[in-house]
């Protein structure tokens, strides 16, 4: 049976990061407790992010901004789960129905038909929160079917040593990308498919060619570039002048690294396996040090920075790390200081929107959805919402 992911607590602790970059290794079944303030900080924002969800965000037919499509509804509703909101109750059974609405006939999940990966992505990891019973077994199936499909080197031929083999995009047949692979590995991997699994281990192999790092996974030409072990959104396959595009290259021809696609790229490898001796693991922990933050997404500043507050969550808490040192020598403990960056920017009917707008972030519903699934990260496992 296909069970609920809760938050996949517990990741994989065998991450548990000593690293030499002075993250303390966690030991098994001692969980971290958020300090007192924290606790309670959390609690009241949650709960306020909730109501904003249940009484303002969603509509009377169990949607969130549907003119979006299905993926703002399936965030907002696995938000809801991964925040302790039973799956019967009012506001999350109106949106898994609305969800099941958006199911097609080719198996995939979606409303329009440019999205289409992503948001059946997002649909498989919101089903799979709210299947204790098995009651979304074969719609998932039939979804983690289409993603394959989707994918190249999956349903496509394509030769490994394509730069873009193993990933995917928006929707079929288009360029992919580092987020919505990063988003078929976690549905994969919510769907109970293995670390082994071929199409987990294909999306590696493409992920691994957005870092910026001279690896034998890496046979791109902007491999050694930039070697500072972040991660990039996705390959180029034709030649760009980079003064045309400064926030994206460098002046000698490499892409940038900035924060959430880092996070993601670190929690990407985690689900497919790797652990903390691999030297792909080891230089994005080192690019996490040395650029910390929680007030920015770091190398986009406030653009993406919800996602990008999604990705830090989800990545440090799969990898095991509780406390870090930047590359000041300054410790963190990074779910205290998440809670508090969020409880500074939360509006006072309980929502989050960016107030820039790229990436449609501006939205209540999604920046809100975003919001509440970085908090969820920020209770230690075996913590009951």
């Amino acid at each position: 049976m296909i069970a609920a992911t809760k938050r996949y607590a517990g990741g994989l602790a065998v991450l548990a990061l000593a690293l030499g970059l002075a993250i303390p290794q966690r030991v098994i079944g001692q969980e971290p407790a958020l300090k007192p303030s924290d606790a309670n900080l959390l609690e009241r924002i949650v709960k306020n992010g909730l109501r904003y969800l249940e009484t303002e965000g969603q509509a009377a037919d169990g949607t969130f901004t549907a003119r979006a499509g299905s993926g703002l509804t399936a965030l907002a509703v696995t938000a809801m789960l991964r925040n302790g909101l039973a799956i019967d109750h009012p506001a999350v059974a109106k949106g898994l129905k609305a969800l099941e609405g958006f199911v097609q006939p080719d198996g995939g999940i979606y409303g329009g038909g440019r999205l289409k990966n992503y948001e059946t992505c997002v649909a498989i990891l919101c089903l799979s929160e709210a299947n204790p019973d098995g009651r979304y077994n074969e719609t998932i199936n039939r979804a983690k079917a289409f993603l394959v499909g989707n994918q190249y080197g999956g349903g496509q031929t394509r030769d490994p040593a394509d730069p873009w083999y193993g990933g995917v995009g928006y929707g079929e047949g288009g360029r992919p990308d580092l987020s919505n692979t990063g988003y078929l590995i976690e549905a994969l991997k919510a769907a109970e498919a293995g670390p082994n699994d071929p199409a987990i281990q294909r999306a590696l192999l493409f992920v691994s060619r957005c870092q910026n790092l001279d690896s034998q996974q890496n046979n791109t030409r902007f491999a050694a570039l930039v070697k500072d072990g972040g991660f990039y959104y996705d390959i180029p396959l034709e030649d760009i002048d980079p003064q045309q595009s400064p926030e994206r290259f460098t002046e000698n021809g490499g892409l940038r690294s900035y924060g959430s696609m880092t996070y993601t790229g670190l929690k990407s490898m985690i689900f497919a396996g790797l652990t903390k001796d691999d030297p792909r693991v080891k230089a994005a922990v080192e690019w996490i040090t040395n650029y910390y933050a929680t007030d920015k997404n770091p190398g986009m500043g406030t653009a993406g920075l919800y996602y990008y507050y999604h990705t830090f969550g989800a990545a440090l808490n799969a990898a095991g790390i509780d406390e870090l040192t930047d590359a000041q020598g300054q410790k963190h403990d990074w779910r205290g200081e998440l809670i508090e960056a969020l409880a500074r920017q939360q509006q006072p009917d309980g929502s989050w929107a960016n107030e820039n707008r790229r990436w449609f972030e501006n939205d209540k519903n999604l920046a809100t959805s975003f919001a509440l699934m970085a908090l969820s990260y920020c209770r230690p496992a075996g913590t009951a919402p």
